[in-house]
């Protein structure tokens, strides 16, 4: 990990790829009220830093609301968000559902709980961001994510499929922007121990073993150690797709296809 390059080049490069994200998928428009959903792990701190930049600085007049979901894990430090956002005054909210009881009295034994914990979260959100008028909800989702994402998916679900760093909610209401899609877990990582976050870890699931994703993580780690840029290749390669080299006749007409 490139803990100990220099903090104002890592900060630079962090930069340079969030705009990038937001300027090639248009993220960003005047007038947009950006529901930025803060877990108070190192992706979404750095995702509000970066956020919060471009506010001052993109040109572009747009509103940003912090809200963290209170899980109701247990142990969970209560007044760790609240105090950081107060502290640097950033508008927020703190909204409170018990999903971990949920989750953890319908997963079996053994098996992952981020689907379902997921789903819940996801569907509190959206009903937040209704309810405060926002238009855009916020993801810290970085490009590693989004690597991974697709490797499971082609592993274990048969499908070619990632996260995309745009993408409209299925009732419409929404768009869900993902600020630091070209952005190096990494550099996030430096970042955050260089602004010295308050993290709050998630011990919902952390602790299970074998998670899948966990698996592919290593995998990939291991590739990078050997062949150098693996990672670069493979997120390049999901931006430069040929339909017709593939084998899904819903993207290209091989029923019509003609000499």
């Amino acid at each position: 990990m490139e803990t100990t390059i220099d903090p104002k080049t890592i900060t630079k490069r962090l930069r340079r790829d969030t705009w990038n994200a937001i300027d090639e998928y248009k993220m960003l428009e005047d007038g947009d009220k950006i529901m930025v959903c803060l877990s108070g792990g190192k992706d979404s701190y750095t995702m509000l830093d970066m956020l919060l930049h471009y506010q001052k600085a993109s040109g572009i007049d747009f509103e940003l609301v912090a809200v963290n979901m209170d899980q109701k894990q247990p142990g969970f430090p209560e007044e760790v968000l609240p105090n950081y956002l107060k502290e640097n005054d950033i508008p927020h909210l703190i909204v409170s559902q018990d999903t971990y009881s949920v989750v953890k009295e319908k997963t079996p034994e053994g098996k992952a709980t981020c689907s379902l914990c997921s789903r819940m979260r996801r569907g509190k959100l959206y009903a937040t961001a209704r309810e405060i008028g926002a238009n855009k909800l916020a993801l810290g989702h970085h490009r590693d994510d989004i690597i991974e994402t697709f490797l499971l998916n082609l592993f274990f679900s048969g499908k070619l499929e990632a996260m995309p760093p745009k993408f409209v909610s299925d009732s419409g209401e929404h768009t869900v922007i993902r600020p630091l899609a070209f952005c190096k877990e990494e550099e996030i990582i430096a970042y955050s121990e260089d602004r010295k976050f308050p993290i709050i870890p998630c011990n919902l699931c952390g602790s299970q073993p074998k998670m899948q994703r966990q698996m592919v993580k290593k995998m990939l780690n291991d590739w990078e150690v050997d062949y150098p840029d693996r990672k670069a290749v493979i997120f390049n390669a999901l931006k430069n797709t040929s339909p017709s080299h593939l084998l899904d006749k819903n993207l290209y007409d091989f029923i019509g296809l003609k000499n």
